[in-house]
């Protein structure tokens, strides 16, 4: 299985951990353990797509800062989706369990952006 393939493969898992055990009601989530665990899955599909266009690091481990400066490198436009993915899949739903369903959507949206755009350029590289 291709990077993009699997970083695809992560946000289907986290969608089908939202729809199938975080039982939406009223636009919320209503259990934040699974809003957490997807939140996650998402955002790690989203650093999985990241590496395989970006290489490694050199010495120690990547942080957000370090993706940061290479997208704001490359282009600006997903630099921005990945702020708000960040924001949304790792901070506000990993770490902070957040319910709404809107947030959620739009995190997932900005993560599907990112590794299509990954794509297009590991398919053309």
């Amino acid at each position: 299985m291709n990077t993009v393939q699997e970083a695809k493969r992560y946000l289907d898992n986290a969608r089908e951990i939202l729809r199938d055990k975080a039982h939406k009601e009223d636009g919320y989530y209503q259990d934040s353990k699974y809003v957490k665990m997807a939140g996650h899955t998402a955002y790690v599909g989203v650093l999985v797509a990241l590496d395989e266009l970006l290489g490694k690091k050199g010495k120690g481990r990547k942080d957000v800062d370090w993706y940061k400066q290479n997208l704001a490198k490359q282009d600006k436009k997903i630099l921005n989706a990945f702020l708000t993915a960040y924001q949304v899949l790792h901070l506000d739903m990993a770490y902070d369990g957040a319910k709404s369903a809107k947030l959620a959507a739009t995190g997932l949206e900005e993560a599907e952006t990112i590794i299509d755009w990954v794509e297009q350029r590991t398919v053309t590289a």
